[in-house]
């Protein structure tokens, strides 16, 4: 059955989440992973309370206002009802931009294809010796499907990132996942930042403040691709 309310809330204005754009940001209930140092457990994990005629409402009003708007949650390519949402709010004449997880190739491609998506920021999770740990799924070959695809265009500008917490994964990992992206022809930046987690900033792994934060001059000097952090 059809989610009659897949949204979780609304974030009205960002100048930070869609590059060159005044967006809002569209949170989706739900995810098909389970990442420790998520922290947006209430997302993930709850119902959505807000139905799309509730959103494209909202879109109406924000008409000349908004450049952009960003799908993300949970993971927005887990709902069904996304590619005819997406070409309802193309019509209105917004630029879309996706963060994804990488796991449903089949939607990226078909969002792709039909030309509704202007931007995409992909999550490199972990190397394929960590993946399970860190998302709590063995998908990781829907994710490489994904980044493949998106190597193996031009159209869409993508950007590729990656969360770290010592309890998951190392400064190697990080090296490693930009090897795999330099063979890959990833071209663009590579962004990695510090998980956040403590007692005031609750994940979904209940971790400990993440430690040591992650070498950046090493990773910097030592990556075989542009690399930035946040």
């Amino acid at each position: 059955m059809a989610r009659t309310r897949p949204f979780h809330a609304i974030t009205p204005f960002t100048m930070l989440d869609f590059p060159d754009s005044i967006a809002c940001i569209l949170w989706v209930a739900g995810c098909n992973m389970r990442c420790g140092y998520c922290h947006n457990p209430q997302i993930v994990l709850g119902k959505g309370v807000l139905s799309e005629a509730d959103v494209l409402n909202f879109l109406r009003r924000r008409t000349g206002l908004l450049d952009g708007v960003v799908l993300s949650g949970g993971e927005a390519t887990a709902w069904p009802g996304l590619i005819a949402f997406t070409a309802q709010v193309k019509a209105m004449g917004f630029a879309v931009k996706l963060d994804t997880n990488g796991l449903r190739p089949d939607v990226v491609a078909r969002l792709l294809a039909a030309r509704l998506i202007d931007r995409i920021a992909l999550d490199y999770k972990a190397p394929p010796g960590r993946f399970r740990a860190v998302t709590g799924t063995c998908a990781y070959r829907n994710f490489s499907l994904t980044l493949d695809l998106l190597c193996a265009q031009q159209s869409v500008p993508f950007e590729v990132r990656t969360t770290v917490h010592h309890a998951l994964l190392e400064d190697q990992d990080v090296l490693d996942m930009a090897g795999d992206l330099a063979a890959r022809g990833y071209r663009g930046n590579y962004t990695v930042q510090q998980a956040i987690a403590g007692p005031d900033r609750p994940t979904l792994g209940n971790l400990a403040h993440a430690g040591r934060p992650f070498d950046m001059v090493r990773l910097a000097t030592s990556s075989p691709i542009a690399m930035s952090f946040r």
